[in-house]
């Protein structure tokens, strides 16, 4: 494999596939991981304040909307320009790897707190109903019942994000960042490298498939609705 890549496209290229791919790999999950950690909390939040949630709060509800959806509408490549200072003040740099996943999770977030609002939304109100007729509280509520009976709705949904932060990767070249991205920008389309940008966008899609396809059988698998038929 490492002769064909160095005879294919020159010499050293195999290492630097391969170091791309970890950087690929390491940018999208860790930015995905952040991301679900700060959107489940704000997805919770929009989820229970809204007119159909366990403790609405119109107010909150229209503050929070406002706020995501606003960053919601931002494009990426102008919410990295306009959170630069921050990233500064967070990660200590404007550029590299570190910078440009704060970008990701800061475009992310409302994204995913919105997804998580979707699934919570499909619950069967009588499941509620019944959980609250038990005398469960709230927090019982999300963390027993609201959580686990979206799972699978959630894990589709984690695919659907993981593979868009995977193709907001390429855009790490305009912070000096790493990755497939980088590659095929550098090698394929500045020095004219058809054969590197080809390479580079095939691993992309195949990273892309794996993720989607274990992602949805995980959801499969959590879906009672499926494993009792």
């Amino acid at each position: 494999m490492a002769d064909f890549f160095n005879g294919f496209l020159g010499t050293g290229m195999f290492e630097m596939y391969v170091e791309a791919i970890y950087l690929t790999l390491k940018i999208t999950i860790i930015s995905t991981l952040i991301s679900y950690i700060l959107g489940i909390p704000l997805g919770i939040l929009l989820y229970g304040t809204s007119s159909v949630g366990i403790f609405p709060n119109k107010y909150v509800n229209a503050v929070v909307g406002f706020i995501v959806n606003i960053l919601r509408s931002i494009p990426f490549m102008i919410l990295l320009v306009m959170t630069m200072p921050l990233a500064k003040a967070v990660v200590g740099s404007k550029i590299g790897n570190n910078a440009f996943i704060f970008y990701l999770v800061i475009a992310a977030t409302p994204f995913v707190a919105r997804m998580v609002e979707s699934s919570f939304l499909e619950i069967d109100a009588g499941v509620i109903e019944a959980a609250h007729s038990m005398g469960t509280n709230n927090l019982q509520l999300i963390f027993k019942v609201i959580i686990p009976e979206s799972k699978p709705s959630l894990l589709i949904g984690s695919a659907i994000a993981i593979t868009t932060i995977l193709g907001y990767t390429p855009m790490s070249q305009l912070v000096s960042g790493g990755g497939l991205g980088q590659l095929a920008i550098q090698y394929g389309l500045y020095r004219f490298n058809s054969q590197a940008m080809y390479i580079s966008s095939i691993l992309l899609i195949i990273l892309v498939q794996i993720m989607q396809e274990v992602l949805n059988r995980l959801a499969k698998r959590c879906d009672k609705r499926i494993r009792s038929k």
